[in-house]
């Protein structure tokens, strides 16, 4: 009975070196999805660090479940093709329009939980240092809030002064 209960707790992992990649590609996976998701709850978006971090293991703990199950490129190909249809619902649940100021928000958020998913299969499928390069690049993207709402108010400041020119 003993014997059936170790069987099935290690299905999947044929050594402890693969047991140990699976420990690694899991915390990869929390920390990089924290690091996006530590971002996003710093400017008060609805999607934050759990949300983030729940994406980005999730979709690393199916990539590497199907893996270790022996799954077929072609089947694991499906798989990736289901996590990213799967998350683009999550997404569209984060976007508003708003009709009376004629704007739409959380798309960014959207998009951040689509990056912390791709994060995620990165890490699950093992290439641990494109993951930490996608990152980096979210994190610098993101960033660019600032550099964006100084353009919105400048385009305002320029819209406001050709009224009074008429």
């Amino acid at each position: 009975m003993l014997y059936i209960l170790w069987q099935e707790l290690t299905r999947g992992l044929h050594s402890s070196d693969e047991a140990f990649r699976v420990v690694i590609r899991l915390v990869a996976a929390m920390i990089l999805g924290g690091i996006v998701g530590v971002q996003r709850e710093s400017t008060r978006k609805p999607a934050g660090l759990r949300t983030h971090v729940l994406v980005s293991v999730a979709t690393a703990a199916f990539i590497i479940a199907c893996s270790a199950s022996g799954m077929s490129t072609d089947g694991l190909s499906r798989v990736i093709q289901g996590i990213v249809t799967g998350i683009g619902f999550i997404g569209a649940g984060t976007i508003l329009k708003l009709s009376q100021e004629h704007a739409i928000k959380g798309l960014t958020t959207a998009a951040s939980v689509w990056m912390t998913a791709a994060i995620g299969v990165i890490v699950g499928l093992g290439s641990l240092g494109i993951a930490l390069m996608v990152t980096v690049l979210a994190l610098i993207i993101l960033s660019l809030a600032r550099l964006e709402h100084s353009i919105e108010a400048q385009g305002r400041e320029d819209k406001g002064s050709g009224d009074h020119e008429r």
